[in-house]
């Protein structure tokens, strides 16, 4: 090869080079201007739908659905108690008992009044007589019969006051003697003896043989749902073992420390093994009305149309989807309608997307 044909390879290779290097640096600067399109990271929750039937449950004790405060009807001094904490009590038995003295006197002295009246009313009596037979021979004036009828008449109210007042103070004596009317246990003994006690002051209080039921605290979120849930209880001595109950009493005031509202759920068909004072769980259960899934309350968006969600479809693009809401709780929202399950549902940031975004998704822990 000459050296005139190796000059002219040389110019042709030049040529080409600077013929390339516009091609490339338009390339460069095209890919320059295309931004890189990332996906956009995104938490999300899989829907479940399942029955709407919320259940809660509440720790409670066992009482007795009657309890009285057992408390004599006349003032004294207690000298005997015949019962303890945890007795079984029959209509009829003695609890206690108190001093008779002073009882007995009353008795007396009544009885000696009753006396005096038969006698005064015999008398009076006996001068009506005389005096009605002097008048019928015009021997008295009528007016001397009418004191002495009168006089009679005082002595009868006299007598009947009397005898009430013997009544009433033997009914006092046999009050000295306390005594249960219905089979029970006592749960408290609440006087000890040589205690001078007051007219109806509680001296033991009796828990009635009969329904059980169980006493627990309810926070004021719970007062509907209790009205209409289904109830179960379970002991703690037993969890296996579950008794129907239903709501007796909710009460219509709050506690002032606790800020709970007492609720006493009768239990159906106890057995001997619900002793009294044992702990009771209470389940509260609504009953199946459809079913829901419970979304995140971040994952709820509105934007004046109602509530949406954003769901991830199958390629991996964000839709808007406009969703039902039976309910709110404190961290959730009850979903009926909108979504399917198995979908996947933004559960964060949902105010920063768009519809139609590409994303990856990241499952919420």
């Amino acid at each position: 090869m000459n050296s005139g044909t190796s000059h002219l390879i040389k110019m042709a290779a030049a040529w080409g080079v600077a013929a390339v290097l516009p091609l490339l640096a338009a390339c460069n600067e095209r890919a320059a201007s295309t931004p890189v399109q990332l996906e956009r990271p995104v938490q999300v929750q899989r829907v479940d739908f399942t029955n709407e039937n919320p259940v809660r449950e509440f720790v409670g004790v066992v009482r007795a659905w009657h309890e009285t405060d057992l408390g004599f009807r006349v003032a004294g001094k207690i000298i005997a108690r015949s019962i303890n904490v945890g007795d079984v009590v029959h209509a009829g038995d003695v609890v206690a008992r108190l001093d008779p003295r002073d009882l007995n006197l009353q008795v007396e002295s009544a009885q000696a009044e009753l006396t005096a009246a038969t006698s005064n009313l015999a008398d009076a009596a006996a001068e009506e007589a005389r005096y009605a037979n002097l008048k019928t021979h015009a021997t008295v004036a009528a007016a001397d019969y009418d004191h002495k009828k009168a006089a009679k008449d005082e002595a009868q109210g006299r007598l009947e006051r009397a005898q009430r007042a013997l009544d009433l103070a033997r009914n006092q004596l046999d009050y000295a003697e306390l005594k249960v009317d219905v089979d029970g246990v006592i749960t408290a003994t609440l006087a000890e003896p040589g205690q001078v006690v007051n007219i109806g002051q509680a001296v033991a209080r009796l828990a009635h043989h009969g329904e059980k039921e169980a006493l627990v605290a309810l926070p004021e979120t719970w007062l509907e749902e209790a009205r209409k849930s289904d109830a179960t209880i379970s002991l703690w001595a037993n969890p296996d073992r579950n008794f129907k109950a239903h709501l007796r009493e909710l009460s219509p005031q709050a506690d002032p420390t606790t800020r709970t509202y007492a609720a006493r759920f009768t239990i159906e068909s106890p057995d001997d093994t619900v002793a009294l004072g044992m702990t009771a769980t209470v389940r509260l259960a609504r009953p199946t009305t459809g079913r829901i899934a419970k979304l995140p309350l971040s994952a709820i968006l509105n934007r004046g149309t109602g509530p949406l969600v954003y769901v991830v479809d199958r390629s991996g693009a964000l839709a808007l989807r406009p969703v039902t809401i039976t309910s709110f709780t404190e961290d959730a929202a009850l979903v009926s309608a909108g979504v399917a399950d198995g979908e996947k549902v933004v559960t964060l940031g949902v105010q920063k997307l768009e519809p139609g975004t590409r994303v990856r998704t990241v499952d919420a822990r």
